[in-house]
């Protein structure tokens, strides 16, 4: 699959995390689509390196990859950027 593919599927990808992931993210949706993308990479990188074939076309099994690096980076995202004060119980 070409690169502007995985840039489609990564902003499709990252509404989709987005979706299954609700919350206040901080950078909005700007940074929500960029780590849709990188997410996408990453879940294509990570399928190819598991499956040892490459992929290629939008498949159910690309869309999951994407989604599912979409929703990592998402939480690592805010994991790193949450605050670090008090928290009311």
């Amino acid at each position: 699959m070409g690169i502007l593919a995985w840039i489609v599927l990564g902003l499709i990808a990252g509404a989709i995390a987005k979706a299954l992931m609700p919350g206040k993210d901080p950078g909005g949706i700007v940074m929500t689509m960029v780590i849709g993308i990188i997410g996408a990479f990453l879940g294509g990188f990570l399928g190819n390196m598991i499956t040892g074939a490459g992929l290629s076309g939008f498949s159910l099994w690309s869309i999951l990859l994407a989604v599912l690096g979409a929703m990592l980076l998402l939480w690592i995202y805010r994991m790193a950027t949450r605050s670090r004060g008090t928290h009311p119980v």
